[in-house]
């Protein structure tokens, strides 16, 4: 397996195959090996993907943890021989998700739809700023941002049109702050 360092393409996110209903005890155990071989600088994150579901019987409810890949785990990892080793080598794997036995990434598309990494967006602008529109429709205009979205993807500013403020939405990218003089 020593053609894995050469297909190192940095910290990607991985898929383990497990016999089915050992995703837990992989976990567990992957957590331990990394803790005790100290491979914190290759193994960065392990998760099962779940959905929390609400089940009626009657009058009753029930919140329920379903698996949403059964049989599969999903680590955040660069891929080195030593890190092909520990995962492939615990109790109830069977191998990654890849041709042969050459794991394959998820992509970044398929991270992003499966929603298991959180970007954390930090804005350089709050509300109360001057921004500048910087693409589309208002391009060169100045405004005031009156208002940002919950999920960090729309702002809203006021621009200036003949003596008139008009609230206009824009996505996040759009926009970015007018330089102090």
């Amino acid at each position: 397996m020593s053609d894995i360092n050469e297909m190192n393409v940095g910290s990607r996110w991985y898929v383990a195959h497990t016999y089915s209903g050992y995703e837990n005890k992989v976990k567990a155990n992957l957590e331990k090996i990394v803790e005790n071989r100290q491979l914190t600088h290759l193994i960065f994150d392990v998760r099962i993907p779940i959905e929390t579901v609400i089940e009626k019987n009657g009058d009753k409810e029930k919140e329920v943890e379903n698996k949403i890949f059964p049989g599969y785990v999903l680590i955040k990892m660069i891929m080195t021989d030593e890190s092909w080793h520990a995962v492939r080598n615990i109790t109830g794997v069977t191998g990654f998700v890849g041709p042969g036995s050459r794991p394959t990434p998820l992509s970044d598309q398929e991270v992003e739809n499966l929603n298991i990494e959180e970007k954390k967006i930090q804005l350089s602008y709050a509300a109360g700023d001057n921004v500048i529109v910087c693409a589309g429709l208002f391009e060169g205009y100045e405004g005031v941002v009156q208002a940002i979205s919950d999920d960090l993807k729309k702002v809203t500013i006021l621009v200036k049109k003949g003596r008139r403020d008009m609230p206009v939405e824009l996505e996040i990218e759009k926009v970015k702050l007018v330089s102090k003089k």
